[in-house]
């Protein structure tokens, strides 16, 4: 049997942006994954559909899943044959016990290779706007664990960090804060030196706590830290005040999930990373070209039947020109007709394959659609190729306008299995927003969830139908301007800045 190989991936600190472009090429052909609890949604929502996923749980002091059988399951994965990921939270090798792990897969002769993944030691200060290193504060940082056996303080050098005179970054010692900070100035450091605990760092729920040596251990608890957080000590921390930046985007902050279909959402998700939300992409639906579609090949046969032919979504379009590949079509035989797109998702679609629109309506929604082809399309016949199960508007529309048309279901759409899920995911933070752009979505995403649970979901739509389904299914529901991803981001801001 062949023998499979293991990548190490280190996963970043938590915000998907920071996930290495080799860490998400890997992961994309990952048959297994092996993850942690520091592993951020957003990273874990680009785990493949079809990919096996072991959850071992390990956390700063809660490892439900002891390292011993988190290396035997590497080497049992492995040795099936399967590529398996690793993946881990910041780098592997940076109190990941990564080395442990290649130890037993080395024994056996199991092929491995090493991602780096940004440490949080470096990223979740740089967002916090605390530089490691400056030229007139230190010219040196240090990586310290503080993470203590059951019943023991820190085993610390005390002395030699002072005299090493550089930024102190200690890891998962949250809960030995007070003994850090005594024991650092009991070895010689001043009661003022700055310092600080960063929670949660680069996502959308970090908070920071910079104080001074001596009030910080007071200071993080009146503010409640809590894990993951670390702490940073040196002349650095006083900078934060006037480097912090992550807060002041237009969007920073905030958290957003996507649950449009998989492979669907790139475009949406770089406009929201770019204001500063943290993303999480977990789709809730997929569409399928129909394995038979009912009349769309008899249709392609006589196309010169027809003036207009009518996409109502992106998917639609993707769709039509798979099933044209896949009976030997290409765009050629499109010559003469018409094309309408019902936003501009849709055209975007078309501009891809080298098609431009001949009409959008101003109203983005399949009544926005029927009334444009209406006026646009009097004596021609229309073909309408769209969803399997679709709006009645739109063929109302053109039925009372006395328009010819043929309405071929191509695709159809349906629940997707993920590994993320709402009751997973959903804190029920008044930060986190979940964006829906169909009412299917909608429906998929309610039936995973709890009355209660739904009550807490701030939903912004992309059109009212969407949001009377969020609204029946108890969410509270937002409606963008109109029908298109720019209209969602503005609602975003709209809502972001009303909170304050």
């Amino acid at each position: 049997m062949h023998t499979g190989k293991v990548w190490l991936v280190g996963a970043g600190p938590g915000d998907p942006g920071l996930m290495t472009l080799r860490g998400r090429q890997v992961l994309g052909q990952a048959q297994v994954v092996v993850y942690d609890s520091l592993v951020g949604p957003g990273v874990l929502g680009m785990v493949p559909q079809n990919a096996q996923c072991i959850d071992v749980g390990k956390r700063a002091g809660n490892h439900p899943v002891p390292q011993e059988q988190i290396n035997a399951i590497l080497l049992r994965e492995a040795q099936k044959g399967l590529r398996v990921v690793r993946l881990k939270g910041g780098d592997p090798f940076v109190f990941g016990r990564g080395g442990e792990e290649l130890e037993l897969l080395c024994q056996h002769g199991i092929d491995f290779e090493i991602v780096p993944g940004i440490p949080s030691a470096v990223a979740v200060p740089a967002y916090a706007g605390i530089p490691v290193t400056h030229r007139d504060c230190c010219s040196s940082f240090h990586v310290i664990t503080g993470h203590t056996r059951k019943g023991q303080g820190p085993q610390i050098d005390f002395e030699a960090l002072v005299r090493l005179k550089g930024t102190l970054v200690f890891l998962m010692g949250v809960s030995s804060l007070e003994a850090i900070c005594r024991g650092l100035m009991e070895a010689g450091m001043s009661e003022k030196m700055p310092a600080a605990v960063l929670e949660r760092g680069t996502t959308a729920f970090a908070r920071r706590v910079v104080s001074t040596l001596a009030l910080l251990p007071k200071d993080a608890l009146q503010a409640q830290i809590g894990t993951p957080a670390i702490i940073i000590v040196g002349e650095v921390c006083a900078l934060e005040s006037q480097f912090a930046w992550s807060e002041k985007r237009a969007l920073g902050g905030m958290r957003v999930v996507l649950t449009r279909a998989r492979g669907t959402s790139e475009s949406l998700r770089e406009k929201l990373q770019q204001r500063g939300a943290e993303v999480v992409e977990m789709p809730m639906i997929s569409t399928r070209l129909l394995e038979e579609p009912s009349g769309l090949d008899a249709a392609l046969q006589r196309l010169g039947d027809f003036g207009w032919l009518a996409f109502t979504s992106a998917a639609g379009v993707r769709h039509f020109l798979t099933y044209l590949k896949k009976s030997r079509r290409d765009i050629r035989c499109l010559a003469g007709l018409r094309l309408a797109a019902i936003g501009p998702a849709t055209c975007q679609a078309l501009e891809q394959a080298g098609l431009m629109a001949d009409l959008v309506p101003g109203e983005y929604t399949a009544a926005g659609l029927g009334e444009a082809l209406s006026q646009a399309a009097r004596g021609q016949r229309v073909l309408l190729l769209r969803a399997k199960v679709a709006s009645a508007q739109l063929t109302r529309c053109m039925e009372e306008a006395e328009i010819d048309y043929e309405d071929v279901p191509l695709y159809e759409t349906a629940d997707e299995a993920s590994l993320l899920s709402p009751q997973g995911v959903l804190t029920g933070d008044s930060r986190e927003f979940v964006c829906f752009l169909s009412a299917s979505a909608v429906r998929a995403f309610a039936a995973q969830c709890q009355p209660e649970v739904l009550k807490q979901v701030q939903a912004v739509c992309i059109g009212e139908p969407t949001a009377a389904a969020a609204e029946q299914a108890g969410m509270r529901a937002f409606v963008a301007a109109c029908a298109c991803e720019d209209a969602m981001v503005q609602r975003l801001e709209e809502l972001w800045k009303a909170r304050g």
